[in-house]
């Protein structure tokens, strides 16, 4: 009986995309990986631009995206493992995600408001 044994040594992400569906990842070996977006619940539930915010971490040998705090490993792609995320988990992050977003609609963006030391010193040029 014949093994089938992954190298793993060389195969380093070199770039990513994630659609509405389906995240791909391009190695620097020539394979290209396409997984279901649905493995990863926390790609599937963000938006556009949070799935576009990703970089590399260890040289390539995984993927981090900081606004939905999901890494993902080559390794782990390559053996076709899903996110192991708990169900519990994974609502208790979406009602954390819920309640922040809520919170950004709700306050105001003034920019920057001057403290009472450059009023002052404001007041003592002007």
């Amino acid at each position: 009986m014949s093994t089938l044994r992954i190298e793993q040594s060389e195969a380093r992400a070199q770039h990513v995309k994630a659609t509405a569906d389906t995240l791909t990842v391009d190695l620097t070996d020539g394979r290209t990986i396409s997984v279901p977006l649905a493995w990863f619940p926390r790609l599937l539930h963000g938006s556009v631009s949070e799935r576009s915010n990703w970089r590399f971490i260890a040289r390539g040998e995984g993927i981090h995206w900081t606004d939905l705090d999901q890494d993902i490993s080559v390794e782990g792609l390559l053996h076709g493992q899903q996110s192991r995320e708990s169900h519990a988990s994974l609502e208790r992050w979406l009602k954390n995600r819920q309640r922040k977003k809520s919170s950004d609609d709700k306050t105001p963006n003034r920019g920057l408001q001057p403290t009472p030391r450059t009023q002052k010193t404001r007041a003592r040029r002007g």
